[in-house]
């Protein structure tokens, strides 16, 4: 490998990226990592436009919500109103910080950090402009052994008339002024946590999808239940509902909808999904297959068309999860460099893959819905409990908990475990650990819970629901 400049470039700065530079670099291997475009920073969209400034505006929502509950645990309080400037100042200060940890992590494992707009120019080569002061570019070219694109997505809003005016999850974060109004369209996980975070936060939020019901994908109880509870917080929940057009009045942003209404509103926040960012990186050039939507083709070992280029993360439109985008990293750095000493080499699952999704209130869930559980496996019995939370016993609100096992009913397994509640996520993390190593029902059954929780639940439900 000597005969070229690395041994290996990673196109990315996101979580697969630098994960994979890091532990490469770690290993002895020559490195480089060329940040796209000079994004955001490093971190790509999880830490600076996704997962964590996301998380920190959840919890700044929820502090209205524990404002009007601590009445009923005997606290006299008149609540608080949001500075969102310093909201938005607090988080950009993370996140600077975050992008730090991130460079000094490469810098100590002896990555070379290049910044600049990577373009592919062959098996082993890379192009890298980078912009100057006066705005021209100098272009350098790199070879290397191998190549890692790990470009992640980007949101994805279509062509209609109005298509201007509206923004995305990337400027939802520093919008200004806060809106008092505010419009989500769109029915995934995304559209349905932004729609949560700004209710919370004190807009009037009206959210549009053209779907029957938002969280396509998910278990159907799981979608029907989180969205009442929404409703029930605040949102405006319109289903079967499209924008035509929108336009902008002294009085704000017209939405002209498919029904022939009209919504006005101060902002309009598209959330209709996301697709790989490809653009400008050379693929047709050098030959790496790509799918429909763009997405870089990779078998199983996340080799792409061209021998020595790889491809890990959101660029291929798998699994859309940080987590996921790191592990995929460590499977081609073993790929390449072999098994860290006194360790196997690793591989990658996409089964019992846990998620969490941070509406209010939030979801987690593992496994199969029942649908594909069904679909999977024909005979299957459903456990199911819905309840009020103790805390809300005396918080006087009105939020509901659903828990749900799916269970294979000839080998006992529990193969889909779902719940709506609060820190669905945190619970829902333990569990997906038993479930990976093949829990079965009785286990769960002869499990001990701990009292008084939402968590005990799952391992005291007995009575099937149906099967």
């Amino acid at each position: 490998m000597e005969q070229h400049d690395f041994d290996l470039f990673v196109i990315g700065g996101g979580s697969g990226g630098v994960r994979a530079a890091r532990m490469a670099a770690q290993r002895g291997a020559r490195v480089a990592l060329a940040e796209v475009l000079g994004t955001d920073g490093l971190g790509g969209t999880c830490v600076n436009v996704g997962c964590i400034p996301k998380k920190l505006y959840s919890y700044a929502a929820h502090y209205a919500e524990a404002f009007e509950e601590a009445a009923g645990f005997g606290w006299d309080t008149t609540g608080g109103t949001l500075d969102w400037a310093r909201l938005k100042q607090r988080r950009a200060a993370e996140i600077t910080r975050l992008n730090g940890i991130y460079g000094n992590l490469l810098a100590g494992s002896g990555v070379t950090r290049i910044d600049g707009f990577a373009r592919l120019t062959g098996a082993h080569s890379v192009s890298v402009a980078t912009l100057q002061a006066d705005g021209s570019a100098t272009h350098r070219e790199f070879t290397a052994a191998h190549i890692l694109i790990a470009t992640g997505g980007t949101p994805f809003v279509p062509h209609f008339q109005g298509r201007e005016h509206v923004i995305t999850s990337n400027e939802i974060f520093d919008l200004d002024p806060f809106p008092q109004r505010l419009a989500v369209v769109g029915g995934g996980y995304i559209a349905c946590e932004f729609a949560s975070i700004f209710n919370g936060l004190g807009a009037k939020v009206t959210q549009l999808y053209r779907g029957e019901q938002v969280l396509r994908g998910f278990d159907d109880e799981i979608r029907h239940f989180v969205a009442g509870e929404m409703v029930k917080h605040g949102v405006d929940l319109r289903l079967g509902a499209g924008v035509v057009a929108i336009r902008k009045e002294a009085d704000g942003l017209h939405l002209a909808l498919e029904d022939g209404q009209t919504l006005v509103t101060d902002a309009v926040l598209y959330a209709t999904g996301r697709v790989p960012l490809v653009k400008d990186l050379g693929l047709d050039a050098v030959g790496v297959a790509q799918g429909a939507q763009g997405e870089v083709v990779v078998d199983e070992h996340y080799r792409t068309s061209v021998p020595h280029i790889f491809a890990v993360g959101d660029v291929t439109n798998r699994v859309q999860l940080t987590p996921v985008a790191l592990g995929e990293a460590m499977v081609v750095v073993d790929q390449l460099l072999g098994a860290a000493p006194g360790k196997a080499q690793r591989s990658m699952s996409y089964e019992y893959i846990p998620t969490a999704v941070f509406t209010h209130p939030s979801i987690g869930t593992v496994g199969l819905s029942e649908q594909a559980a069904r679909e999977r496996y024909g005979d299957v019995t459903i456990f199911r409990s819905e309840f009020k939370a103790l805390r809300h016993t005396l918080s006087g609100s009105t939020e509901r908990t659903l828990m749900k096992l799916v269970v294979d009913t000839a080998t006992d397994r529990v193969v889909g475990l779902h719940m709506v509640g609060a820190e669905a996520g945190e619970i829902v993390q333990g569990f997906a650990v038993a479930m990976k190593a093949g829990a079965t029902k009785a286990v769960f059954d002869s499990t001990i819970g701990i009292h008084p929780t939402a968590a005990e639940e799952f391992v005291t439900m007995r009575e099937p629901l149906r099967r």
